[in-house]
């Protein structure tokens, strides 16, 4: 079972993909981000797929993805949007678990078939709180074989369902909260908030060798993901209770959407004037007074009386100018 990161136990073919037609695009253009709930049972295409055709979109993509067995949070962004997803895409998660002690899955959760069964009745509370101190703050984690990272072009869970295991290195990860929220018998339940590319199964082999019991994740399900959590998102039942019997109004879901800015609302935000929105978007660096003085910042202009538009992120460069990045499409 897996997160959303490019490092998330993905089994669905995963940097913010994308659905894709063949020949020439078809649909509307459709600007936003849709946060999902993801069902069970669906990979993130398949969610991508489903809500692309409610919309009648032209363009959809995820932000990473999330195993069939996981639900919760999954960001799509429509049209312009996807320039912003490799922003969700680094951000961090977090996740609830759910973990069976004493069996161990080929691919770590409860999708694969078991491989070895040990007695968990032993193990206690307080033997779980200690070992889970190991998977605390900035650790090293070896990838799962059963993952959308590429070996000389092929993904592993391909190499892995022939049987075929490769050398992985280890890949530094930072779990800020590692929380066990219950243990009954041999069943606990973790609460974590992770940054990208954190495998949950992978926690869970580890944990379970630490405890000499083995386990694996039955339930998964993200809680958040970058600026959005439980209370912004919708489900495709919803999605589809609102279409109702007008098959042909696709634009009756649009107002699920959230503006493309809300990807990176929680930056600072540079207000440029129209003179130098202008020069920006001929991708000229700009010197805006009183701007931050590093890192990166949400753009917008006030051509529109007194409302602000968002137009982009940029970059401070090291002069203290404004640098385009990533720029939004305007009629």
């Amino acid at each position: 079972m897996s997160q959303s990161d490019p490092g998330d136990n993905s089994r669905d073919k995963g940097r913010g993909g994308r659905g894709r037609g063949n020949g020439r695009r078809s649909g509307r253009a459709v600007d936003g981000i849709l946060v999902l709930d993801k069902p069970p049972g669906f990979t993130s295409n398949d969610a991508v797929q489903k809500v692309k055709s409610l919309f009648g979109a032209q363009k959809v993509g995820h932000t990473g993805s999330l195993d069939p067995l996981a639900t919760g949070v999954l960001p799509l962004c429509f049209g312009e949007a996807t320039k912003f997803s490799q922003f969700l895409l680094s951000s961090d998660k977090r996740y609830w678990a759910r973990l069976q002690l004493g069996v161990a899955t080929v691919t770590g959760d409860a999708e694969g078939d078991v491989r070895e069964e040990r007695d968990a009745s032993g193990v206690t509370t307080a033997e779980i709180e200690r070992e889970l101190d190991a998977f605390r703050g900035s650790i090293k984690q070896v990838p799962s074989m059963y993952s959308a990272l590429k070996h000389n072009g092929q993904p592993l869970y391909k190499l892995a369902r022939q049987g075929i295991e490769v050398e992985r290195e280890a890949r530094c990860i930072t779990l800020y909260e590692n929380n066990l929220m219950r243990h009954d018998g041999d069943v606990l339940e973790l609460e974590m908030h992770c940054s990208k590319g954190t495998y949950v199964r992978t926690i869970a082999e580890d944990l379970g060798d630490a405890l000499g019991c083995g386990a694996h994740v039955t339930a998964l399900r993200r809680l958040s993901a970058g600026p959005f959590d439980e209370g912004h998102q919708v489900t495709l039942d919803e999605l589809i209770a609102a279409r109702g019997e007008d098959e042909a109004d696709k634009t009756s879901l649009d107002r699920f959407l959230k503006p493309i800015s809300s990807a990176v609302g929680h930056w600072p935000e540079v207000r440029l004037s129209e003179s130098t929105a202008y020069y920006l978007r001929q991708g000229q660096p700009v010197l805006v007074a009183h701007s931050p003085t590093s890192g990166w910042v949400r753009l917008s202009d006030n051509t529109d009386g007194d409302r602000t538009r968002f137009i982009g992120v940029g970059e401070v460069l090291d002069d203290g100018r404004i640098a385009p990045r990533r720029l939004v499409v305007t009629p």
